[in-house]
């Protein structure tokens, strides 16, 4: 397999520039021990959960770069106090989703759901970056907010950030932060996305960015994706959905067989998860909060404690109308359960193969 070679592959010592975000340890160490860069998805995980999922990495890539992603937005509370924000929930929101959990029979959880198990604060902002700082893990990835501050503290800390963001606007605040690399994620990508579509983003932040590499990220599943990425000025690519197919990502069977069934036009933009415009598989969860009589969602981190337990109730249970995951645009490409290592090795077949079409392309 033949390596592509890029500001980003001289940066940190690897084969290819190919960034893959997950919330899977498994698929993270895949990706490192595959030539690319593995990025764990841990703004969700207590600073215990984090610590040991960055030593469990560690041992298993050797002393290869790996990264975590963490989410800082502006704006949160200042402590994790559970109580404080579920007396300012509104009744009608409570009721809607009262009226959800029983429309659909969800039994209680056992324990507080993903979303719910602590207030996204600044407070436990604080812990998850001390102990990210206190850890060997290379990359601190910011996938929501790039204060300065926490930017210059993993700096002093000898790890590089990478910032992702959905806007000029916000690259322009991330590069002036100190950002190493920006990832342009466009209104393609699953999760937290913005307006914009990718190609339209890339070049704008390319132009910006002078000499901070960029990534492209939104929709990007292919070689073909990569190539055109590296056409546009990119470095490299930032990947998310294409590893919710792969054995090593453990996707819920349920979840996995409405992915392998999707379209193009089966993804949908909600606020209905996080209170955040987040791409995800259209199911009954993003149509009832589409309806007229649904409430509109909260801000976070109003809207995590509001669903986060009948999420969790939702998993948990296997309550199939219900349940989905984030996703990008190009869920479509993937139609069967696959390995990061065939994801890997197609992804860069495939560019290195596009990259001598554009090379051998001539202007008469």
């Amino acid at each position: 397999m033949q390596n592509l070679r890029t500001r980003i592959t001289e940066m940190f010592g690897v084969e290819h520039p190919i960034f893959g975000f997950a919330h899977s340890e498994d698929v993270v160490a895949e990706v490192v021990n595959h030539g690319g860069i593995g990025v764990f998805g841990g703004t969700r995980n207590t600073p215990d959960e984090i610590a040991n999922s960055l030593r469990n990495i560690r041992e298993r890539v050797g002393d290869r770069p790996f990264g975590i992603d963490l989410v800082i937005p502006r704006g949160m509370p200042e402590s994790d106090n559970r109580e404080n924000i579920e007396a300012q929930l509104p009744d009608e929101h409570r009721a809607f989703v009262q009226h959800l959990q029983d429309k659909y029979s969800v039994p209680a959880a056992s324990g507080p759901g993903m979303r719910s198990r602590f207030v996204r604060s600044e407070e436990s902002a604080r812990r998850q970056l001390d102990v990210v700082l206190d850890s060997d893990v290379d990359i601190l990835a910011l996938g929501v907010g790039s204060p300065p501050e926490v930017i210059a503290a993993a700096h002093d800390a000898g790890k590089k950030v990478v910032s992702l963001v959905g806007s000029p606007r916000n690259a322009r605040y991330s590069i002036d932060g100190g950002a190493d690399i920006i990832v342009a994620q466009g209104y393609d990508a699953g999760g937290h996305t913005g307006t914009i579509g990718t190609f339209s983003l890339i070049p704008q932040i390319v132009d910006m960015a002078g000499d901070t590499p960029v990534l492209a990220a939104g929709g990007v599943v292919t070689g073909r994706h990569i190539a055109a990425a590296l056409a546009l000025g990119a470095d490299g690519v930032w990947l998310g959905s294409a590893w919710l197919f792969t054995q090593e990502n453990h996707t819920d069977p349920t979840v996995l067989e409405k992915l392998i069934q999707a379209g193009p036009e089966d993804t949908v933009i909600s606020r209905a998860d996080s209170g955040k415009t987040l791409r995800q598989v259209r199911t009954a969860w993003s149509e009832e909060w589409e309806q007229a009589d649904a409430p509109s969602p909260l801000k976070m981190p109003y809207q995590d404690i509001l669903v986060g337990d009948l999420l969790g109730a939702i998993s948990e249970h296997e309550v199939e109308p219900l349940m989905h995951t984030p996703v990008g645009q190009g869920v479509a490409r993937f139609g069967a359960e696959t390995t990061v290592a065939e994801v890997m090795r197609g992804l860069v077949e495939e560019a290195t193969s596009s990259a001598a079409v554009v090379r051998a392309a001539r202007v008469e």
